[in-house]
This record gives structure tokens, C-alpha cells and sequence, in this order.
């Protein structure tokens, strides 16, 4: 068994391979791709008439276009060396990829909520997408390039900080670690504590019962789902003998206990919804399920799960299924999962997976944030980050390779700031190609 001083010199060792210094450089690489030709080449088998829905929304500013630009930015950190000391990676570890959800136990969480580009790879990558969102965000916000620097930084340092906490260690301790919502209070300022107690309030409002009221009606034939196209579309034929089988390989990914929850639940309605940013054009479904009666709703969502975009940079991960590598991604990095989580293959051969529409979950507003409350919710973000990498790598050796110096925290501060320079350079040239009619945008709906 290798001891925590072995492991911590590993970390130590990775120093002279990338020097914490380095990682300040952001420098193109000579044949760096047309930022909208990797969009372009993303695109291919999702849904075309959903396409200009995902460009209209990428070009609305600068942080949506980071947002749905996973792909690009996993092209450039893979052109810079890196320090080979893995994790399980979220893959798009972005500002509004953090937010609150209910645990199994109905506690109210922070913590990593998208899994679409979970992958293993090296730690920075991770730190390295969630500082360049919190410039970008902190630019687009009217603050200055300092103060974005020193918000950047301030996720970085958080990051390190609670690594380094947490390599002290021992293992249940950092398997159960979580941030609960009660937590978060006192890390807020009094005069934003309102604020934030509204928020949690409203996000505990947020589960399939407030659904049901939000996205259905009643018709002669029951409670249905509302048709809101392109949005939201109601599936008017569905085939029964072909969601048996779905259903089926859905529950057999689910423990024994929750199946016997799942069965006790009947099939009402299913819709096609258009989500997020980077994932409009996949496909992406939602059911409408009810249990004792009419009162007592459950949605879930199908998601489609394709490869993720670090695969093309680091190999095929220990997941063949891309459905499967997004449900064990989350279970792997968050502190606690949705019950319903699963997946299952779906016609044509496609992977999907499967989680609650609607369990409590709220993201941040990052881009109406002033300056001082950024900050502080930067360092919620770099603290959930170390929580997850923690769980998944070698917390000793990544912890050993950060320091107890601010070297690491200053030098991905500056690469956030560079690459804030080089994201508004690509959303400009979408924009462009959407002026010049090469590329098709709709406005968001």
C-alpha cells in the first residue's frame, strides 16, 4: 500500500513536470481550430431544428457562449501540458453548474449539479474552466480586471485551501463531507442574508408537485403536459410496448429498493424538452409519472448522453455506456444523489440517462452578482470542486503539488484572465457567422 508520503511526493514530483507558475500561460495553440467550425463539428446528430436555439443562446454574451463552449475549451487545455494527477473530472465545471438540490434525506445540498462531460483527467482542468468562467462572469458583470482577477482567485485559493483541508483526512470523513444549505448563511454577508434565505426558500418549492402546476393543465383525458414548442412538445403517439422496454432497462440500473419506489408509479404523459446551453439539440424528454392519485406527481427527465468532449483529448474512460459514465460521474463526485438516477440505451442505440426534473434544484443568478457577492460565491464553488476531486483522486498528492503558498491560486488567476480575453474573441466570431448568415441563430424563447 502505498503510504500518504509516497503519495504526497508524487504530488511534489508533478512540480517539475508543470511548475505551479505555468499554469499562468495561455499562449493558442499554432493550429487552434475555428472556434464555430468545433461547435459546427459538435453539432452533428443532435436535432437540427433545435440547433439555432443552442447559437442564439450562445451568442446572447460572453458567459453563455463559455457555457456552451465545453468542447472548445477542452481542445485548449489539452494542447498545454498538464500534471497527470487525475480525478474524476465534471468536465464543465462553470459558475451555473454549482447549485443547491435535495439529498435522499430532503437536506438541501450545494454542490457540482451537471455530469454531461464527467471523464477522468487532470485536476486543473477542472479549476482552470471554473476560474475562467468567474472572470468572464465578473467582466460581463461591469468589474474591472482586477477585481475579476482577485474573484478568480479567490475560487482558486478556496480550491486549495480545502484540499489541502481535507488531505488531512481520513476517508469516511471526506466521503461524507457535504455543504449543507444551513452552512452557507453564515459564510454570506448580514446585509445579503435575505437574499439568500429567499433563494433557499425557493428552491425548496421547486419539486415535482410545484411542477405539476407550472407545466401541465387539466383536459378531458386527465392531467397533461402543456405544449410550448419548440421549448416543450408533447409526444402525442406513444408507443407502450416500446416504453415497457425502456422502462425496463431504465429500472434494472436502479438498486432493489428503488425499483419497488418506481413501481409503484404509473406513466401519464411524456413531452420533448429543449435544455441548458450547450446541450440544446440533444435529445431530451420528460415523463409525467403519478403515484397514489393525481396529487401525487413525479417527473422525470431522459437526457441523451453522448461521448463526452474530454474523450477526444484523454481516451476512452472505464464507461462504454455514456449513460452509465454520467450517472457513475455523479454518484462519484457529489455528496449525495438523486434517488431516481439511472440509465438505459434507447432507440437507434442511443445512451441515455435518467434523474428527477425537479427536486429542489436552483442555480446561482452569477450574472446579476455585484462584484463582493461573486467573490464569495467563487469560493463556495472552488470549495464544492475540492469536495468532488477529493472524493474521486488522490487528495494527498494533488494537495502536495498546491502548496501551502499562493503560487498555484495567482497563476491560474492570470490564465482565467487571458482566456476571458480569447472567450470574447470566439463569441465575437459566432456572432459574426451568425451576421454573415453562415451559422442560423434563433432567438431564445
Amino acid at each position: 500500500m502505498v503510504t500518504p508520503s509516497e503519495r504526497a511526493a508524487r504530488g511534489r514530483a508533478a512540480r517539475k513536470t508543470v511548475s505551479r507558475s505555468s499554469h499562468g500561460r495561455w499562449i493558442p495553440a499554432p493550429h487552434r481550430p475555428d472556434p464555430v467550425a468545433v461547435l459546427e463539428k459538435q453539432a452533428a446528430g443532435r436535432l437540427p431544428d433545435l440547433l439555432p436555439i443552442r447559437y442564439g443562446r450562445m451568442a446572447a454574451s460572453p458567459f453563455a457562449f463559455l457555457r456552451g463552449a465545453a468542447a472548445l475549451m477542452a481542445g485548449d487545455l489539452a494542447a498545454q501540458p498538464h500534471t497527470g494527477l487525475t480525478v474524476q473530472l465534471s468536465g464543465d465545471a462553470h459558475l451555473l453548474n454549482f447549485g443547491l438540490y435535495a439529498s435522499p434525506e430532503r437536506a438541501l445540498l450545494f454542490d457540482l449539479d451537471d455530469f454531461d462531460e464527467t471523464h477522468p483527467g487532470p485536476f486543473e482542468w477542472d479549476v482552470k474552466r471554473l476560474a475562467a468562467s468567474v472572470a468572464v462572469a465578473a467582466l460581463q458583470n461591469g468589474g474591472s480586471r482586477a477585481k475579476a482577477q482577485t474573484a478568480a482567485r479567490a475560487a482558486v485559493e478556496s480550491y486549495r485551501l480545502s484540499v489541502r483541508r481535507l488531505a488531512a483526512r481520513g476517508e469516511l470523513d471526506v466521503w461524507y463531507e457535504r455543504i449543507d444549505a444551513a452552512d452557507l448563511l453564515p459564510l454570506v454577508r448580514r446585509s445579503r442574508r435575505r437574499q439568500v434565505e429567499d433563494a433557499l426558500a425557493r428552491a425548496r418549492r421547486r419539486t415535482s408537485l410545484h411542477a405539476l402546476g407550472k407545466l401541465t393543465e387539466e383536459t378531458g383525458e386527465g392531467r397533461r403536459i402543456v405544449d410550448d414548442p419548440p421549448l416543450l412538445e408533447r409526444v402525442d403517439s406513444v408507443d407502450r410496448t416500446g416504453l415497457g422496454k425502456i422502462f425496463s432497462d431504465y429500472r434494472s440500473s436502479l438498486s432493489e429498493e428503488r425499483r419497488v419506489l418506481l413501481d409503484r408509479y404509473r406513466f401519464v404523459d411524456a413531452a420533448a424538452k429543449a435544455v441548458g446551453v450547450g446541450s440544446v439539440g440533444t435529445r431530451c424528454f420528460v415523463l409525467l409519472l403519478e403515484g397514489r392519485d393525481a396529487g401525487d406527481p413525479l417527473f422525470l427527465q431522459i437526457k441523451e448522453a453522448g461521448p463526452s468532449v474530454l474523450e477526444e483529448h484523454l481516451g476512452p474512460g472505464p464507461h462504454t455506456h455514456h449513460g452509465h459514465r454520467v450517472v457513475a460521474g455523479q454518484r462519484l463526485l457529489q455528496a449525495a444523489s438523486d434517488i431516481f438516477l439511472g440509465w438505459m440505451t434507447g432507440p437507434q442505440e442511443r445512451h441515455f440517462y435518467w434523474r428527477q426534473l425537479r427536486d429542489m434544484k436552483a442555480t446561482a443568478e452569477v450574472e446579476e452578482m455585484p462584484p463582493s457577492m461573486l467573490r464569495e460565491y467563487a469560493r463556495l464553488c472552488g470549495r464544492a470542486l475540492a469536495r468532488a476531486h477529493a472524493r474521486s483522486g488522490d487528495r494527498i498528492a494533488v494537495a502536495a503539488y498546491l502548496g501551502g503558498s499562493d503560487a498555484f491560486d495567482r497563476a491560474v488567476a492570470e490564465f482565467a484572465i487571458r482566456y476571458a480575453a480569447q472567450n470574447a474573441d470566439d463569441h465575437a466570431a459566432l456572432t459574426a457567422a451568425i451576421a454573415a448568415g453562415s451559422v442560423s441563430a434563433a432567438p431564445d424563447v
